[in-house]
């Protein structure tokens, strides 16, 4: 058995030479991660009150807003290496990390459900089509079980499926738009001028927000837990300024993302303009017929498969891993979020759960604000890191947990459920300040931090000064004591 229950291998620091993904490798993530169903839906809900035009505004904004957030938080898996749930150790406790972690997780394996059983439909579709095999939960299975060996070989394997499916995609969603524009067109109606029930004043101003709302309360989850994705991300190593160090999150979450999210939330306007229906495969499913439907099919199926291993199943095995400890392995948590996943039954719950799911999202928002209030206003990037994996070092606090950061979780995620409509910014708003002001002047001041304490860069930085945290991690064996390599990254 390990020393110390927290060192496990799959959760050490990822070192400057295992980052893999390159700035076009990540964005071609994000590329396949932003095409879901919620996406069509939200243009599909924007043009029954605003134009199209309006809708894409409102898109844009909330997608470069959120992606900031996204490259904020990721910075702690690029300069430090840490995952999500580790670093949480900090804000949270050794021990009050898996409360929030562990919700995390748990609407991750959902999402994973729900997304599977989307794109198992397609695959049904398509082996009916071409085979006469008509079984939906059959496809859901063999589904689930590739999505969960993909994942489980590692993030390489997960850049490489991107890559070849990222062009896939972007090619068929040109020619869907194109389609449905032109069914939209023999209805008479003109894509970025049809509004179903025009608004204006005040009802306007508010439709506009809710766009925005709902762009970044989807991927408000991704938004807290993205150090574990950009810890695999290639970065310059000695490179002090920010916006450089973090260039490739920039051209994934900034640019790729922003724009991939855009198109599909167009894609699922013009397909309500056209048929009153978001989901685009419904909508052409009036126009198109053998070879063309089963290409729309297969990049359904490419495109859940996609989401789910980058968006889903990465951060949740992260968690679970950190959750189990050394007997729990990356693979481990893999296999534990997909078991979740199906466990919940996505078939037959699946709109109580895209609800529940979203509800839950707005409340995890309190979470941003407290990573940014912790990492950047109190550390001010510094962070103790072997002391994140010791279990009475300085973030073992009161019984392993730090009160202020649950305390302002509750706060923030309570306040996110009564403003619901303005959810994801109030949760951060309030998750922010409520734990800046109660770490800061409270908690902070009973239980010292190193790096508040001693505020030195070349002790407590990473890869900005040049560092790779190394922690070393010994388990008995038979013969001899060894140090693992991390599994998730290379094969040891």
């Amino acid at each position: 058995m390990a020393n110390n229950y927290l060192k496990s291998p799959d959760l050490l620091p990822i070192s400057h030479e295992k980052k893999k993904i390159s700035a076009v490798g990540f964005s071609f993530i994000w590329v396949g991660m932003a095409v879901v169903l919620a996406a069509f839906a939200i243009g599909g809900a924007g043009v029954q009150s605003l134009s199209l035009g309006w809708v894409v505004v409102a898109t844009i904004v909330g997608s470069i807003a959120l992606g900031l957030l996204m490259t904020m938080t990721g910075d702690i898996g690029v300069e430090h290496g840490l995952s999500f749930p580790v670093y949480m150790r900090a804000p949270f406790g050794t021990v009050g990390t898996h409360i929030p972690s562990i919700v995390r997780g748990f609407v991750a394996s959902c999402w994973f459900g729900v997304n599977t059983y989307f794109g198992s439909t397609a695959m049904n579709a398509i082996l009916a089509t071409v085979f006469g095999f008509d079984n939906w939960f059959v496809c859901f299975l063999i589904f689930a079980t590739l999505q969960l060996v993909n994942t489980a070989l590692g993030i390489k394997a997960v850049e490489r499926f991107a890559d070849l499916a990222a062009p896939i995609i972007i090619l068929i969603s040109i020619w869907m738009y194109f389609t449905l524009s032109d069914q939209a067109l023999q209805q008479g109606r003109e894509v970025w001028s049809w509004v179903e029930s025009p608004v204006t004043g005040g009802a306007a101003v508010t439709a506009f927000i809710v766009v925005i709302m709902s762009n970044m309360g989807f991927w408000g989850t991704l938004t807290a837990d993205m150090p574990s994705l950009s810890r695999f991300v290639k970065a310059p190593l000695n490179e002090k300024n920010w916006f450089k160090r973090n260039k490739a999150q920039i051209a994934g979450n900034l640019i790729a993302y922003p724009i991939v999210q855009t198109f599909m939330v167009v894609i699922g306007a013009v397909s309500y303009i056209a048929v009153a229906n978001y989901d685009p495969v419904v909508a052409l499913q009036q126009s198109a017929n053998g070879l063309i439907l089963g290409i729309l099919l297969v990049m359904i199926v490419f495109a859940q498969w996609s989401t789910n291993i980058s968006a889903n199943l990465i951060p949740a095995a992260t968690i679970f891993s950190n959750v189990g400890g050394p007997k729990m392995p990356f693979w481990a948590g893999v296999i534990a979020a997909g078991i979740l996943g199906i466990v919940v039954q996505p078939w037959s719950l699946f709109g109580i759960i895209i609800e529940m799911l979203l509800i839950i999202g707005g409340v995890l928002s309190a979470i941003v604000g407290i990573l940014i209030a912790d990492y950047y206003l109190i550390r001010k990037r510094r962070v103790n890191v072997p002391d994140l994996y010791e279990t009475n070092g300085q973030y073992k606090y009161m019984n392993g947990i730090n009160w202020a950061g649950l305390i302002s979780w509750a706060v923030g995620g309570i306040a996110a459920i009564i403003f619901s409509n303005y959810s994801f910014l109030v949760g951060l708003a309030v998750g922010l300040i409520s734990y800046y002001l109660l770490g800061k002047y409270w908690w902070f001041e009973k239980y010292k931090q190193a790096e508040i304490e001693d505020p030195n860069d070349e002790k407590y930085l990473g890869i900005s000064v040049g560092r790779n945290w190394e922690i070393e991690v010994e388990q008995k064996r038979e013969v001899g004591v060894v140090i693992p390599t991390d599994p998730i990254t290379e094969k040891g």
